[in-house]
C-alpha cells in the first residue's frame, strides 16, 4: 500500500500529507512538555506550600497531592501520545481497522511478556489510591526476591515504579508490583525506641530517674521541642541479661524525625549516666522504630 495517491509526485505529498504528519508530531511534543511543565508546577506549588507551611513534616494530604499530580501528567502525556499516532496513520491513509488482526496476534504475544507490567500498574494505582506512602515518606520496602529491604526516602511515585533514595545518597528503583510490604515510617506520627544497658548492679530507680530527667531536659531544648510530639517517656525495664539491664525509653515524634530524635537522646542519655557514676553498655543503639496513624 502506497502512501502517495496517484499522480501525486513526492514533493506534493511533503506539502500537504507530510506537513500535516510534521504537525501533529510536533503538536504533540509540544502539547507534552507544557503538560510536563504544568505538572512540574504543580509539584512545585504543592513544595512551597509545605515549605512555607511546616519545615517539618509534610502533611498527608500534601503528599497524596504531589503523588497524585505526577501519576496524572504521566497519564495525560501518555494518553497525547496515542492520539497523536493514531492521528498520523490516519493522515497516512492506512485503515486502522485492518491492522486490528495483526495486532490482535501482536497483543497477545506481548501480552506473556507483559503481565509484570500490568500487575507494576495495578499495584502502583493501589498504592496512589490507598495513600499507601508518597513523595517525601521515609519507608521500607520488602521486595519480591530480595533477602535485604530497601529504605530511603520516596522521591517518587509513578504507576509503574517507586524511585527512592537512601541515607547513601542512592537512588533505588522498584517495581510496584514486585512490593510484597511496605512499611511507612513517617505517617501521621513515629516513635523512637531507645534500649538503654546498664549494669545489673546498677540501682534501677536511680537509673529511671536519670532517664526521666534527660525527657525533661530534651522537652525544654528548642531545637529537640520542635521535633518532639511529647516529652519522652521511661517505660521501664525490657529485658535482663546475666550482666545487665536493657531500660526503654521511647519519645513520640513529627514524621521521619525519630532518627535523629534517636541519635539526640542515645547523646545525652550516655552522657547523663556517665556524670552519675553508671557505666553505660557500648551496645546503646536506637532499638528500633516505630511509625503510627491516628
Amino acid at each position: 500500500m502506497t502512501l502517495l495517491r496517484p499522480g501525486q509526485n513526492l514533493l506534493d505529498w511533503l506539502q500537504t500529507t507530510g506537513l500535516s504528519v510534521l504537525m501533529t508530531v510536533l503538536g504533540a511534543m509540544i502539547l507534552a512538555r507544557l503538560v510536563s511543565w504544568g505538572g512540574n508546577k504543580v509539584t512545585d506549588q504543592i513544595d512551597s506550600n509545605y515549605q512555607l507551611g511546616d519545615a517539618l513534616v509534610r502533611s498527608e494530604a500534601t503528599k497524596h497531592r504531589h503523588s497524585v499530580a505526577q501519576v496524572i501528567t504521566w497519564v495525560v502525556i501518555t494518553f497525547i501520545y496515542v492520539i497523536a499516532t493514531l492521528k498520523v496513520l490516519d493522515q497516512l491513509n492506512l485503515p486502522i481497522g485492518s491492522l486490528v488482526a495483526p495486532a490482535t496476534v501482536l497483543g497477545a504475544a506481548l501480552g506473556f511478556g507483559a503481565q509484570r507490567v500490568v500487575q507494576d500498574i495495578l499495584a502502583g494505582f493501589f498504592i496512589i489510591t490507598e495513600r499507601q506512602y508518597g513523595f517525601g515518606d521515609t519507608v521500607r520496602l520488602a521486595i519480591t526476591g530480595s533477602s535485604d529491604d530497601a529504605e530511603g526516602v520516596i522521591e517518587d511515585v509513578t504507576l509503574r515504579v517507586t524511585r527512592m533514595r537512601n541515607s547513601d545518597g542512592e537512588v533505588i528503583t522498584v517495581p510496584n508490583g514486585q512490593i510484597v510490604k511496605a512499611t511507612n515510617l513517617s505517617k501521621d506520627w513515629a516513635r523512637a525506641v531507645i534500649d538503654v544497658p546498664v549494669p545489673a548492679t546498677a540501682d534501677l530507680t536511680r537509673v529511671n530517674e536519670v532517664l526521666r530527667q534527660v525527657g525533661v531536659d530534651a522537652m525544654a531544648d528548642r531545637g529537640l521541642k520542635k521535633l518532639l510530639l511529647d516529652e519522652p517517656t521511661v517505660m521501664g525495664v525490657e529485658s535482663l541479661e546475666v550482666d545487665q539491664v536493657n531500660v526503654r525509653m521511647v519519645a513520640r515524634t513529627l514524621p521521619g524525625k525519630q532518627f535523629q530524635v534517636g541519635r539526640a537522646l542515645r547523646v545525652r542519655v550516655a552522657a547523663a549516666l556517665r556524670r552519675q557514676g553508671i557505666t553505660v553498655s557500648p551496645d546503646l543503639h536506637t532499638a528500633r522504630t516505630e511509625e503510627a496513624s491516628e
